[in-house]
């Protein structure tokens, strides 16, 4: 028998929480079979970077899979939740990094093998840190399959398609346009690049012809590359300059002379018309030069200082050979005008350093071949988006797509498996370390110092966590993956790069749909971030609220692909709706009996609030697993919110309160009700709240794991369709009642008759059966029912109910005497206001000198004192109608 007394007042999270999870992990609840013959369901977790704690972008993330996850296991599939992290190669690298400069030692004094020693110490602390708050969000993740990019059987994975894309002419080493950080010193991908809009300057520059009078004008907001510039360019069908291509121009402050070219690139309606072409330090003017065969000259270094090319300009930085530049510009007569602008600066998101596009000796992706399949598989629905608009993104990035530079200039990391003969020069490129050249015998073989793009091992995250290369138990029972959850805003830096990488490796897409989130914004709709400092950490939400009040605020509100708000309500909100959900399992379980088998309850015992909440129950699992199936997970919460809480707590258990005290067969009816649909309640609550949902369920069920339980399947209850109809117009009038005392500040003992009318026969008779229910929750002590045709008396307050209408004399609601007082002083008031707004209305003063906006609110409030007083003088006419009536 389960004791009233064993069961605290309150659920407390920070007490319970830990105990519910370890008791999952002790029963290896989270465990998923290979080979299996039940049907498999699996998500491989996005893996965070090992650089710190997760936010609120990251507790989003995880919380949606694990809702999917522990849905499908309840519905019998072999669910697997792979959990992981990422080395996050630069991230990491910057950190360590900063670590080392407060202990006054740099990475190249350290040593590579010591330096990478500390990156695995780094790597440690924080993958279990990680590991951590990932349990205390509650996820159901098999950690015996937890990976890390960088683990034995990932690196083999990463070197294997190395090696075979090189095979397959896919990887070359090549000089082109790449994003470089001369703070971090490495080349970045362009997800590492943060545009922000800053201020800056447009200097419009001179350049006179090398021969002959006259002069062109360019306009620029980096006049410190103008050294490197090799041509200006116009539209080849720019009449208006186009005579000129062909002409050569002078570079100012240099002793050159550049062509002027034609290039359809350039926009004759922007800026002057001209454009200055510097293949090495702009991306648009690389692919223009490519065109055109311009040479191609580099005027910084890797740490953004002007090279020894530039003359007196030499070893200065970018931005203070820019403030001489254009100081001799402007003494030399070049520089006709300075413009203050604002445009976009892309910097990189580790350091906040400026970005510089520069040519570089570079490993690279060729994409083409490998984009066409994944095109191709999108199209015709292998992989699909949710929402299913986010595939023109896809498709955007895709079509138009250049070749991946995958090289990084870093040493935490997968090092490129590029051995160089000294001897011969002969490029090997091994799983293993070679001990000779394969082409000279030489043993004088020196390894790339450069490390993998991050991205290019994370592209492989779906199957080489599951053990590929190898054809393992695991990648044949799990793979293709069947849903990845994951942000709109690495769509194409992650999402495309695993399904042409799975395409391409395993001939199989990498999963069958694709969710995608928004983006967790602060309360007023900004993006979270440190400059703000408006992020909010999930942890101090669980240690204040519990990770159930977490997840529900998470939850709410959540529409695939659109941005949340993050607001503390929420998650008070959570907690409240937890504390309600504990209430009515102490009330059950104060109203139980020993017995809680039930077999001696049937259908026939039940009463009609009985058969009505079954029947809400059986609606709620369908709707509710169909919002699942379509991975609509704020809809379905919603759905499990509002029948726990409007129908289940707030209706349902006062219903049958009366019942519980009087006992016998009715009573017993009741408490197999309420025992068997909560029960099922906290199956369908147990994906968005599996903590407290949990503990309940173990307690009513003799210490069985919810988590392992089956989905409550809606074709054991019977759906009575005519109890559904009576209760729903039941409850509505209920509402409407008590919606009136309120507003009439009726007392609760106070009880008066009311008299109704229905829409059909039916409802009349079962309203008036309800009539003892009507008289306990709403305090109507006689019911008459008013035939068609017939009207209400007209001092009667009426109020509207699904099926009918009500209606209560106003001398019930009110002491008219009181009231008709009351009355006419406010009508005294709003009489004094109207005076009051005419005069000002009136004055010529206040009408011709006052804003326009003052003199409208003036006239809008004496409409608002006009239309009050009309309804007050009604209202006085009834009660003064009663008053003599008396």
């Amino acid at each position: 028998m389960i004791k009233i007394d064993s069961i605290a007042r309150t659920f407390d999270p920070q007490s319970e929480e830990p105990l519910i999870y370890k008791k999952w992990l002790d029963r290896d609840a989270f465990h998923a079979e290979a080979p299996s013959e039940k049907e498999s369901f699996t998500i491989v977790m996005p893996p965070p970077n090992i650089t710190g704690e997760l936010h609120m972008g990251h507790a989003l993330d995880n919380t949606l899979p694990d809702v999917l996850i522990r849905y499908k296991k309840m519905r019998g599939k072999n669910a697997l939740f792979l959990p992981g992290t990422d080395h996050a190669s630069i991230a990491t690298e910057a950190l360590v990094v900063q670590q080392l400069t407060q202990e006054g030692v740099t990475k190249e004094e350290l040593g590579r093998d010591a330096f990478l020693e500390r990156c695995w110490e780094w790597k440690e602390l924080y993958h279990d840190r990680i590991t951590g708050q990932q349990q205390r969000l509650g996820l159901s993740c098999d950690w015996k399959r937890q990976r890390f990019t960088m683990d034995e059987g990932l690196s083999r994975a990463v070197l294997r398609v190395f090696k075979d894309l090189y095979e397959e002419g896919l990887i070359y080493r090549g000089e082109r346009m790449i994003n470089w950080c001369p703070s971090c010193l490495t080349s970045i991908s362009d997800i590492e690049v943060e545009h922000e809009e800053m201020d800056a300057s447009l200097y419009t520059i001179r350049y006179p012809f090398a021969e002959g009078e006259g002069s062109i004008a360019i306009a620029t907001t980096r006049p410190e590359t103008m050294l490197a510039d090799t041509a200006v360019a116009v539209h080849p069908d720019d009449e208006k300059r186009g005579h000129h291509v062909g002409r050569m121009v002078h570079l100012p402050l240099t002793d050159r002379d550049i062509p002027i070219i034609a290039d359809s690139y350039v926009d004759p309606e922007f800026g002057t018309g001209y454009v200055k072409i510097t293949p090495a330090h702009d991306p648009n003017d690389y692919e223009i030069g490519l065109r055109h065969n311009l040479p191609v000259i580099d005027i910084l270094t890797d740490d953004a200082r002007m090279t020894g090319e530039c003359g007196s300009y030499a070893g200065l930085s970018a931005l203070d050979a820019r403030r001489a530049i254009v100081n001799d510009l402007r003494e030399q007569g070049y520089l006709v005008k300075v413009e203050p602008m604002r445009h976009n600066v892309g910097t990189c998101q580790r350091c906040d350093t400026i970005v510089e596009p520069r040519i570089s000796l570079q490993w690279f992706v060729k994409m083409d071949p490998l984009a066409g399949p994944a095109i191709e598989a999108v199209r015709e629905g292998d992989t699909t988006f949710v929402p299913d608009h986010f595939k023109k993104i896809y498709f955007n990035w895709m079509e138009g797509i250049r070749d991946w530079c995958i090289s990084r200039q870093l040493w935490w990391g997968h090092r490129i498996p590029v051995w160089y003969c000294e001897d011969c020069d002969e490029i090997i490129v091994s799983e293993v370390t070679p001990f000779s050249c394969s082409s000279c015998g030489s043993q004088r073989l020196k390894q790339d110092e450069d490390t993998l793009d991050t991205w290019f091992s994370s592209a492989l995250w779906a199957f080489s966590t599951l053990g590929w290369p190898d054809e393992t138990e695991d990648f044949k029972t799990f793979y293709p993956t069947d849903v990845l959850v994951t942000g709109y805003d690495i769509i194409f830096f992650w999402v495309a790069r695993m399904i042409f990488s799975s395409l391409h490796n395993t001939g199989k897409v990498p999963f069958r749909y694709v969710l995608i989130h928004g983006m967790v914004r602060d309360e007023l709709g900004r993006k979270m971030s440190k400059s703000l400092g408006n992020g909010v950490n999930p942890l101090e939400i669980i240690d204040r609220y519990g990770a159930d009040a977490l997840r529900y605020g998470l939850m709410v509100g959540t529409t695939p692909g659109k941005d949340l708000r993050c607001r503390d309500e929420k998650f008070e909100n959570g907690r409240n709706f937890i504390n309600k959900v504990w209430n009515a399992f102490r009330f059950i379980v104060m109203n139980l009996d020993d017995d809680i088998d039930f077999t001696d309850v049937s259908y026939d015992d039940f009463k009609i609030e009985d058969r009505w909440i079954i029947s809400e129950l059986k609606d709620t699992i369908t709707s509710l697993s169909d919002n699942l199936d379509a991975m609509e997970l704020g809809m379905a919460q919603e759905k499990i919110y509002s029948f726990l809480w409007d129908y289940f707590c707030d209706w349902y258990i006062e219903l049958v309160k009366e019942r519980l005290r009087e006992g016998g067969r009715t009573g017993r009816a009741a408490q197999a009700v309420l025992y068997r649909v909560f029960s099922d309640s906290l199956k369908l609550l147990h994906p968005f709240m599996p903590f407290v949902t949990e503990r309940i369920y173990g307690i009513l069920h003799e210490e069985k794991l919810l988590v392992l339980e089956d989905w409550p399947d809606a074709g054991q209850y019977q759906y009575d369709a005519d109890a559904a109809k009576t209760m729903t117009s039941l409850v509505s009038a209920i509402r409407g009642i008590r919606n009136l005392r309120a507003e009439y500040k009726i007392a609760p003992a106070h009880r008066f008759p009311a008299s109704f009318r229905a829409d059909d026969r039916a409802l009349v008779s079962r309203l008036q059966e309800g009539l003892p229910t009507l008289s306990r929750l709403a305090g109507i002590s006689e019911l008459k029912l008013i035939e068609d045709g017939s009207a209400f008396d007209e001092e009667d307050v009426t109020v509207l109910f699904t099926g009918g209408e009500i209606a209560i004399p106003l001398r019930e609601l009110v002491n008219v005497e009181e009231e008709l007082e009351r009355m006419k002083n406010e009508e005294e008031r709003l009489r004094q206001e109207i005076s009051r707004a005419e005069a000002m209305l009136g004055n010529p003063n206040f009408t011709g000198k006052a804003p326009v906006h003052v003199v409208d609110a003036q006239r809008e409030k004496k409409m608002q004192y006009e239309d009050q007083l009309e309804s007050l003088i009604v209202q006085l006419e009834r009660l003064k109608r009663l008053s003599r009536d008396d």
